[in-house]
C-alpha cells in the first residue's frame, strides 16, 4: 500500500483510540537543528550523525528530525485550534 492507504488506516486507528493524526511534510527535518533552526546540508554528515554547523548541536539524525516533526505537529494543532 502507498503513504495515502498507509495514512487513511493510521487516522481512521488514531479517531479510534480518541487521538488526531496530523500529517507534517517532513521535507528538510533532518537538516535542520532541534534547538537552534539553523538548516544546512552540511549539518547532516553522516547517516546517522547530526551536527549543527551554527551551534554546534549533536545528536543522532532521526532523533533530532522527530524533535523537529513534533514541534512541527504541535504547532499544525495549535494553530487549528486557535481558528
Amino acid at each position: 500500500a502507498g503513504w495515502g492507504v498507509f495514512l487513511t488506516i493510521l487516522a481512521h486507528k488514531a479517531e479510534s483510540a480518541g487521538r488526531t493524526l496530523i500529517a507534517v511534510n517532513p521535507a528538510g527535518t533532518s537538516r535542520t537543528c532541534a534547538r537552534c533552526g539553523h538548516s544546512a546540508k552540511d549539518n547532516r554528515l553522516t547517516q546517522a550523525g547530526f551536527a549543527c554547523t551554527a551551534c554546534g548541536h549533536a545528536a543522532h539524525a532521526d532523533v533530532n528530525a522527530a524533535v523537529n516533526i513534533l514541534r512541527a505537529g504541535l504547532a499544525l494543532r495549535q494553530a487549528a485550534q486557535a481558528a
